[in-house]
C-alpha cells in the first residue's frame, strides 16, 4: 500500500469553513471598518452635517422673517382697505350731498327763471294789450286809406 503523503499533508493543512471562516482576518477587517467609519465621520460627515444644519437654520430664519413680513403686510393691507372703504363711503356721502345741493341750486335757478319768464310774458302781454288798440286803430286807418285807394282806382 502505497500512500500519497503529499495529498494527506495538503488535506491536513487546508483551511476549513469556507465563507464563514473566522480566522485572523476578521478582526483586522472589523478594525479597518471601524477606523474608516471614524475617519469618514470626522472628515466628511461632520462638516457636511454642519453645513446642512447651518442651511436649515438659515432657511428657518428666512421663513420666520418672511412670515413676519407677510403678517405685517396683511395687517397693513387690512388697515388700508378699511381706510379706503371709509374714504369711498365718505366720497359717496359727499357726492350725494353735492348732488342734492346742486339739485337745490338748479331748482332755485329754475324757479327764478320761471318767475322771470312769467313776469316777462305778463309784461309783454300787457304791452300788447295796451298797444293793441293803437295798432288796431292804425290798421283801421291803413285799411281805410287802402280801401279808398282801391275805390278810386276802380272808379277811375
Amino acid at each position: 500500500m502505497f500512500y500519497n503523503y503529499n495529498s494527506i499533508l495538503i488535506i491536513g493543512t487546508e483551511k476549513t469553513g469556507g465563507l464563514f471562516d473566522f480566522d485572523g482576518t476578521l478582526p483586522v477587517i472589523a478594525f479597518q471598518f471601524v477606523l474608516f467609519m471614524f475617519i469618514l465621520n470626522f472628515i466628511l460627515y461632520t462638516p457636511l452635517l454642519d453645513t446642512i444644519d447651518e442651511r436649515n437654520i438659515y432657511i428657518k430664519k428666512s421663513l420666520d422673517e418672511a412670515t413676519s413680513v407677510l403678517t405685517k403686510s396683511n395687517k397693513l393691507n387690512v388697515k388700508y382697505e378699511n381706510k379706503a372703504a371709509k374714504a369711498r363711503k365718505a366720497a359717496k356721502l359727499d357726492l350725494l350731498t353735492y348732488q342734492k345741493l346742486y339739485k337745490d341750486i338748479l331748482d332755485e335757478k329754475m324757479k327764478s327763471s320761471q318767475t322771470f319768464i312769467d313776469s316777462f310774458l305778463v309784461q309783454t302781454t300787457e304791452n300788447f294789450e295796451k298797444n293793441k288798440g293803437d295798432i288796431l286803430a292804425s290798421f283801421d286807418k291803413e285799411i281805410d286809406s287802402l280801401s279808398s285807394q282801391i275805390l278810386t282806382k276802380i272808379l277811375t
